[in-house]
Protein backbone atom coordinates (compact mmCIF):
# COMPACT_ATOMS: atom_id res chain seq x y z
CA UNK A 1 0.00 0.00 0.00
CA UNK A 2 1.40 3.40 -0.94
CA UNK A 3 1.89 6.29 1.47
CA UNK A 4 -0.90 8.19 -0.31
CA UNK A 5 -3.29 5.25 0.18
CA UNK A 6 -2.36 5.04 3.85
CA UNK A 7 -2.88 8.77 4.30
CA UNK A 8 -6.34 8.46 2.73
CA UNK A 9 -7.18 5.53 5.01
CA UNK A 10 -6.07 7.43 8.13
CA UNK A 11 -7.99 10.53 7.10
CA UNK A 12 -11.15 8.51 6.47
CA UNK A 13 -10.88 6.73 9.82
CA UNK A 14 -10.45 10.02 11.71
CA UNK A 15 -13.34 11.64 9.85
CA UNK A 16 -15.62 8.65 10.59
CA UNK A 17 -14.66 8.68 14.29
CA UNK A 18 -15.15 12.45 14.46
CA UNK A 19 -18.62 12.14 12.90
CA UNK A 20 -19.50 9.49 15.47
CA UNK A 21 -17.88 11.34 18.37
CA UNK A 22 -18.33 15.12 17.79
CA UNK A 23 -16.34 16.03 20.93
CA UNK A 24 -13.24 14.83 19.08
CA UNK A 25 -13.72 17.61 16.54
CA UNK A 26 -13.29 20.25 19.26
CA UNK A 27 -10.19 18.68 20.79
CA UNK A 28 -6.80 20.01 19.67
CA UNK A 29 -4.53 16.99 19.69
CA UNK A 30 -1.53 15.51 17.92
CA UNK A 31 -1.29 11.71 17.78
CA UNK A 32 1.73 9.63 16.82
CA UNK A 33 0.36 6.63 14.90
CA UNK A 34 2.69 3.69 14.42
CA UNK A 35 1.58 0.96 12.03
CA UNK A 36 3.45 -2.27 12.75
CA UNK A 37 4.05 -4.54 9.77
CA UNK A 38 5.18 -8.16 9.70
CA UNK A 39 8.38 -7.29 7.84
CA UNK A 40 9.57 -5.06 10.68
CA UNK A 41 8.85 -1.78 8.89
CA UNK A 42 6.82 0.48 11.17
CA UNK A 43 5.95 3.77 9.50
CA UNK A 44 5.06 6.60 11.86
CA UNK A 45 2.32 9.08 11.06
CA UNK A 46 1.50 12.42 12.65
CA UNK A 47 -2.26 12.89 12.94
CA UNK A 48 -3.56 16.27 14.08
CA UNK A 49 -7.13 17.06 14.97
CA UNK A 50 -9.16 19.06 14.29
CA UNK A 51 -8.67 18.57 10.63
CA UNK A 52 -7.45 15.95 10.30
CA UNK A 53 -3.97 16.81 9.12
CA UNK A 54 -2.06 13.62 8.34
CA UNK A 55 1.67 13.50 7.54
CA UNK A 56 4.34 10.85 7.57
CA UNK A 57 6.40 12.37 10.34
CA UNK A 58 7.86 11.23 13.70
CA UNK A 59 5.37 13.51 15.52
CA UNK A 60 7.70 14.81 18.22
CA UNK A 61 4.90 17.05 19.51
CA UNK A 62 2.40 14.20 19.98
CA UNK A 63 0.48 13.90 23.25
CA UNK A 64 -0.68 10.38 22.43
CA UNK A 65 1.06 7.39 20.90
CA UNK A 66 -1.14 4.82 19.17
CA UNK A 67 0.36 1.55 17.99
CA UNK A 68 -1.56 -0.98 15.93
CA UNK A 69 -0.71 -3.87 13.62
CA UNK A 70 -1.03 -2.79 10.00
CA UNK A 71 -3.54 -5.49 9.06
CA UNK A 72 -5.77 -4.68 12.05
CA UNK A 73 -5.52 -0.97 11.26
CA UNK A 74 -6.55 -1.53 7.64
CA UNK A 75 -9.71 -3.36 8.77
CA UNK A 76 -10.59 -0.74 11.39
CA UNK A 77 -9.84 2.19 9.10
CA UNK A 78 -11.97 0.87 6.26
CA UNK A 79 -15.08 -0.13 8.18
CA UNK A 80 -14.52 0.33 11.90
CA UNK A 81 -16.94 2.26 14.04
CA UNK A 82 -16.13 3.62 17.49
CA UNK A 83 -17.27 0.39 19.18
CA UNK A 84 -14.91 -1.62 16.92
CA UNK A 85 -11.95 0.57 17.89
CA UNK A 86 -12.89 0.27 21.57
CA UNK A 87 -13.13 -3.52 21.28
CA UNK A 88 -9.73 -3.67 19.54
CA UNK A 89 -8.26 -1.57 22.36
CA UNK A 90 -9.79 -3.84 25.02
CA UNK A 91 -8.33 -6.91 23.29
CA UNK A 92 -4.86 -5.32 23.07
CA UNK A 93 -4.84 -4.89 19.29
CA UNK A 94 -4.63 -1.10 19.65
CA UNK A 95 -2.17 0.20 22.23
CA UNK A 96 -2.34 3.79 23.54
CA UNK A 97 0.26 5.56 25.63
CA UNK A 98 1.25 9.14 26.33
CA UNK A 99 -0.21 11.94 28.42
CA UNK A 100 -2.33 10.23 31.09
CA UNK A 101 -4.71 13.20 31.38
CA UNK A 102 -5.46 13.05 27.64
CA UNK A 103 -5.92 9.28 27.77
CA UNK A 104 -8.34 9.65 30.69
CA UNK A 105 -10.26 12.45 28.91
CA UNK A 106 -10.62 10.42 25.72
CA UNK A 107 -11.63 7.33 27.71
CA UNK A 108 -14.41 9.30 29.39
CA UNK A 109 -15.62 10.81 26.11
CA UNK A 110 -15.57 7.43 24.36
CA UNK A 111 -17.35 5.75 27.28
CA UNK A 112 -20.12 8.34 27.25
CA UNK A 113 -20.53 8.10 23.50
CA UNK A 114 -20.73 4.31 23.60
CA UNK A 115 -23.33 4.55 26.39
CA UNK A 116 -25.40 6.98 24.31
CA UNK A 117 -25.26 4.76 21.25
CA UNK A 118 -26.57 1.75 23.24
CA UNK A 119 -29.71 3.58 24.35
Amino acid sequence: MSAADTKTLITGAVERLTAEMPALARLKLVVRLQLLAKGGDAPIWRVEVPGPKVERDPAGDARLDVTVQRQQFNELAREGQLRDWARAYERGHVKVSGDSAVIKLLGNVIGRQLSRSRT
